[in-house]
């Protein structure tokens, strides 16, 4: 079968990897230096995709292979550690990201 990426399921993962990690659309839109807010959000209703170019850079802001990020006919068998960590696990990991990259930007 010929791989295909979901759109639609795409969006709403980047949304809840989005709200795993406390980051909001805005917070998207700054780091990947986006004119405007609304192409995130035409990502989460699966009307447009991210550029190969913003999703190598979502990979990097998520701290996750672009493989984990896009979604499709077929499953990656080293994404599966995305949905081993719990809700507060997920909270503490992210704190301690946004805490290293404010450290980094100062």
């Amino acid at each position: 079968m010929f791989p295909i990426i979901d759109k639609r399921e795409t969006g709403i993962n980047i949304r809840k990897i989005m709200d795993r990690q406390g980051l909001t659309a805005k917070d998207v839109q700054q780091y990947l230096e986006l004119g405007c807010v609304q192409s995130v959000y035409r990502w989460f209703d699966g009307v447009s995709m991210p550029t190969v170019d913003n999703l190598y850079a979502l990979s990097e802001l998520f701290k996750m292979p672009m493989d984990c990020i896009v979604c499709g006919n077929r499953k990656s068998a080293y994404c599966n550690y995305v949905d081993q960590y719990n809700e507060a696990q997920i909270r503490r990991i992210s704190e301690y990201y946004k805490i290293l990259r404010n450290n980094q930007a100062a």
